[in-house]
């Protein structure tokens, strides 16, 4: 997006402003919804920080002034209307002025009432994306300060040796163990699997465009 004519094209609303729903670039989590007019959106552009409109205060704010909870664009998307963005971001920090990763953890049961979601409940790219994080945080970190350090020092040789390992192991619990040691052993195969990726530099994300092109056809 330009400057120059995106801000310009999009369909506002009656008091000129569109929804912006802000998430996570590496998990995936929706962290909060707020609004920006013509301004925000062109802040946001220039500065590579997410800018929106207080309706309640009548102000421009840059998310993050007070709590120092940034949060770094990404990417800009428009929806099919060109009324409403989404902020593909990566956070400082909390996203929620309560000090919660997102707005959104609340849900309403059905009886009725508000209830705290718990982050088990979390989708499961979400959990695989900070996963993904996590493991590229520790690629520069000392060998012996974790086993994810020591097995990125070993190399690709070393990671792929522990996958063959992982995927026997994940094999035998299907044909002789529990749903339990199933999921287990998946999820060991699952976290080698993002350190190779990661010793390669490649993400998820990688992955996950190569089936979505496949998905296409």
């Amino acid at each position: 997006m330009s400057k120059g004519n995106a801000a310009n094209r999009l369909t506002y609303n009656n008091q000129g402003l569109v929804p912006v729903a802000a998430q996570d670039a590496q998990t995936g989590e929706l962290l909060m919804l707020a609004w920006a007019n013509r301004e925000a959106i062109e802040r946001t552009i220039e500065t590579g920080f997410a800018h929106f409109w207080s309706r309640s205060r009548e102000c421009l704010w840059r998310k993050g002034d007070t709590s120092g909870n940034q949060l770094r664009i990404e990417e800009i998307r428009v929806d099919c209307d060109e009324d409403a963005l989404l902020f593909l971001v990566t956070p400082s920090g909390p996203a929620c002025h309560t000090g919660a990763q997102s707005c959104f953890y609340r849900c309403i049961t059905t009886e009725g009432e508000l209830e705290i979601v718990s982050r088990t409940s979390v989708s499961p790219f979400g959990v695989l994306g900070e996963l993904t994080s996590i493991i590229g945080d520790r690629a520069s970190a000392a060998p012996d300060s974790s086993y994810t350090a020591r097995l990125l020092a070993g190399g690709v040789g070393e990671i792929s040796r522990k996958i063959i390992e992982e995927a026997f192991e994940t094999c035998l619990a299907a044909w002789t163990e529990s749903d339990t040691r199933l999921a287990e052993e998946s999820a060991d195969l699952l976290y080698h699997l993002l350190v190779l990726l990661e010793s390669r530099d490649l993400a998820l994300a990688d992955v996950c465009a190569v089936l979505a092109k496949r998905r296409s056809r």
